[in-house]
């Protein structure tokens, strides 16, 4: 199982800013679905890269699906240069997205976010109703497998 205390302790105590997405953020909120990876949408302003970079730096970070031994430099320049990182680290996988399909970047789902305990961390998570509203613009098959499920969860909080 994916270490997801780890990975959130890792950017919490790094000072990243960031929003969780995607599945953890569905667990959050109460969906039973197993996910292999944490997503999170991160601010892309030059002092939360820095910080973005140092506190992944010491956890080995490395293109998930990339051949072995390809050069690969964890640096701000790279993550300026770039948008979207899908990681393996020591401590897991990690999706780090500059944007994401039907929410924008950090500062348009910022709004749209909650702070809730996730693993005994304090963490800003899309709200229900805009990971519902991701999840339906993403159109891929798992994310319209977790549509009814979250949708149903979404009822439930509205009518209590």
């Amino acid at each position: 199982m994916t270490p997801f205390p780890a990975l959130l302790n890792m950017l919490s105590r790094g000072q990243v800013d960031f929003v969780l997405v995607g599945g953890v953020a569905a667990i959050a909120h109460g969906s039973a679905r197993l996910t292999q990876d944490v997503d999170v949408v991160y601010a892309r302003t030059e002092a939360n890269l820095e910080r973005l970079v140092q506190a992944v730096r010491p956890h080995a970070p490395y293109l998930r699906g990339a051949p072995p031994g390809l050069p690969f430099d964890w640096s701000v320049a790279t993550l300026r240069a770039g948008l979207n990182f899908t990681l393996v680290t020591a401590l897991g996988p990690l999706d780090l997205l500059g944007e994401i399909t039907g929410g924008g970047r950090y500062e348009d789902i910022l709004p749209h976010t909650a702070t809730l305990s996730v693993f005994g961390h304090d963490t800003r998570v899309l709200d229900l109703p805009w990971l519902i509203k991701v999840k339906r613009a993403a159109g891929r098959p798992k994310d319209f497998e977790v549509l009814a499920e979250l949708e149903a969860l979404d009822e439930e909080r509205r009518l209590s």
